[in-house]
């Protein structure tokens, strides 16, 4: 029990640390009566949809944790149920501190870009100090009372639970409204995105934070616990010290991330993404150094822990690459809109699908290298280290809503150009850290996932994987188009409700006449409950499909078939999420970068067929390719769970 001392510690001063950060962040001034408004709307619609996805989860939430009960026992059930409520809070933190943040930020433009900045990043490092705070809380906490690393399986489902939901329902809220918005406003009403005539506004930003905060939150949340988790339990065979060490690396890069957090400052050149890389890059070296002072008698999980931070690091780079407005693939995507939408959305589609080789290259070689240094526990041990980073990965990716929220409360609140000028040059960085932290997320998952599935392996004493067995095969193919069903479901979903969303803007443009000429305010809260509404309905589908398929695949055709099914979900899920999340963000970013007046500017024709492939890109990168993070965890998580009782299916072949 001595070795969780200073992870306990360690979660505990983490969390201060983030209150000490909330206290400071809500003591910056919040503007005028208008802005106070704006904020409260968006509060009060991001407040009521969690609330209602949480209450919603609860009947599903209780009946599994009964049937781990009773299958299980007792302890796995209690685990469970905390990996839930954990999961939620940090969700919950993320978005209430980010809805807070965003007119703060506003407010602070006023005063110039380094006090902006300063508000909108230390607003998302709140949120990463309280997951990995939470989280290492967590596990030592079922540690401490039950002394029993299995029982942390449980911990790892109930987080992935949580994640899986949480990816889903925001992600189809956020679409929905951001693509009906889009839609009529921007297209049919030739208006700008954050126009408080826009019936939509409002639900649009509300949905940045239900699922860039709140999503990303409960997501980077499981891959950071279900990751230290895996490498815990392949330490059992190698003894007491392999067993804890991931838990004080995890606990050792806190220290790093908020020391690195100290170098995001804006300097002389006023570029807001070399702070925020200066912040990130600091981290990794800091970490580095962690490592060498932790580990320089074993050089093997050394050499495993670098590996992973490196991967960390050049993931990020490729992913700014293809998908920042600075690079020339954003800049071939936006071209393309020079001659329509169609050769908008074929190039897109061609930029993501070209981002997952060099992607897919840095992770083999991080698995290669880990596993030469130390077996399969150096690959979990490099994917324990790559997670390690999630403070700081949270810190920039929740900067990018908060940065879109403070434009829309200044634009709607009719702040004058120099506050607009700033928020947008915030924004537009902002919506480049979100791509990036996917990309981090999405390598992170499937690192994470193979961890997961090497513990499974042990659990289920599966020593290969033999494609000449029909068993295997039958898993294999079913695992490989898991991942494209569950997208499927996911981007029909945010059709349906993004559909209603644009017939409810149309009906209120065409019925509450004083709309176009600001005589009279749109009906907000009607476009907050369509969204609310059909996010929460589409919910179950794609959970159930998560659920179920790996308990029927094990239970039919046994623990070979469902080792199947797992490579093929975690191969095909990882290039599926990368394509689509690039893609996405390639689109988004071209958009941007005719908005800043290349190829013809705002209101021309490239302008209206950017517009055509950033609504296409919104579900695939905010929606589906996200959510596969939690899908190819929760596959393996259950598998994990339940491993002991696949011993032989009910069809043998």
């Amino acid at each position: 029990m001595v070795d969780l001392v200073f992870p306990a510690v360690t979660g505990i001063i983490t969390l201060l640390f983030a209150a000490y950060l909330v206290k400071w962040i809500l003591s910056k001034p919040t503007g005028s009566a208008k802005m106070q408004e704006i904020a409260a709307a968006i509060q009060e619609g991001a407040g009521a949809y969690l609330n209602k996805q949480y209450t919603t989860l609860i009947p599903f939430v209780v009946v599994l944790a009964i049937g781990i009960w009773y299958f299980l026992g007792v302890e796995l059930a209690t685990s469970f149920t905390l990996g839930v409520l954990l999961s939620a809070l940090a969700g919950y933190i993320g978005m209430m501190v980010s809805v807070r943040a965003n007119i703060r930020t506003a407010q602070a433009a006023e005063k110039g870009l380094g006090n902006a900045l300063d508000v909108a990043f230390k607003g998302g490092q709140v949120t990463g100090l309280a997951l990995v705070g939470l989280g290492l809380l967590g596990v030592t906490t079922l540690l401490f009372f039950f002394n029993n690393i299995n029982v942390l399986i449980g911990f790892g489902f109930g987080a992935s639970l949580i994640s899986l939901f949480a990816r889903v329902g925001g992600g189809i809220y956020t679409k929905a409204a951001d693509v009906g918005a889009d839609l009529v406003g921007k297209i049919e009403k030739g208006i700008p995105e954050d126009d408080p005539r826009n019936p939509a506004v409002i639900a649009d930003n509300v949905g940045d934070n239900v699922g860039d905060c709140a999503g990303m939150a409960a997501d980077l949340f499981e891959s950071y616990v279900v990751t230290i988790i895996a490498a815990m339990l392949l330490g059992v065979g190698l003894g007491t010290q392999y067993i804890y060490l991931p838990l004080t690396v995890a606990a050792v890069v806190i220290f790093a991330s908020i020391i690195g957090a100290l170098f995001v400052r804006v300097g002389k050149s006023k570029n807001i993404m070399n702070a925020l890389y200066k912040g990130f890059f600091a981290t990794c070296i800091l970490a580095i150094l962690g490592l060498v002072g932790l580990l320089y008698q074993n050089l093997p999980l050394l050499g495993a822990g670098i590996v992973g931070i490196i991967a960390s690091a050049v993931i990020v780079l490729i992913t700014d690459y293809y998908t920042s407005k600075d690079h020339a693939p954003v800049g071939e995507v936006a071209k393309a809109a020079t001659t329509g939408a169609g050769t908008n959305v074929i190039s897109g589609l061609a930029v993501g699908m070209q981002s997952t080789a060099p992607i897919l290259v840095v992770t083999v070689l991080a698995i290669l290298l880990s596993f030469k240094f130390a077996g399969l526990y150096g690959i979990a041990f490099a994917a324990v280290s790559m997670l390690s980073l999630t403070a700081i990965i949270i810190a920039l990716d929740g900067f990018g809503p908060i940065t879109d929220n403070a434009g829309g409360i200044a634009e709607m609140s009719g702040l004058n150009a120099k506050v607009r000028n700033i928020t947008d040059a915030l924004d537009a960085v902002g919506n480049t850290t979100k791509a990036t932290t996917k990309g981090f997320a999405i390598a992170g998952a499937a690192l994470g996932a193979l961890a997961l599935f090497a513990a499974f392996a042990e659990a289920t004493h599966v020593t290969s994987i033999n494609l000449l067995n029909v068993s295997t095969v039958i898993g294999l193919f079913i695992g490989a188009a898991l991942p494209f069903l569950f997208a499927s479901f996911l981007m029909k979903a945010v059709s349906r409700a993004a559909h209603q969303i644009v017939e409810e803007v149309r009906r209120q443009f065409r019925e509450i006449k004083g709309i176009m000429s600001r005589k009279q305010k749109p009906d907000y809260a009607r476009c907050v409950s369509i969204s609310t509404g059909a996010a929460l309905h589409e919910l179950m589908v794609p959970g159930l499909l998560a659920v179920v398929s790996p308990l029927a695949v094990g239970y039919l055709f046994g623990p070979m078939a469902l080792g199947g099914l797992l490579a093929g979900a975690i191969a095909s899920g990882f290039l599926l999420a990368v394509f689509m999340s690039n893609s996405g963000a390639a689109w988004d970013n071209a958009k941007k970068l005719v908005e800043t007046g290349a190829f013809g500017g705002k209101g021309s024709d490239t302008h209206k067929a950017a517009v055509v492939g950033d609504t296409v890109g919104d579900p695939f990168k905010d929606t589906a390719g996200p959510a596969l993070n939690s899908l190819i965890k929760v596959l393996n998580t259950i598998a994990l769970l339940f491993a002991a009782t696949f011993v032989v299916g009910l069809i043998v072949l």
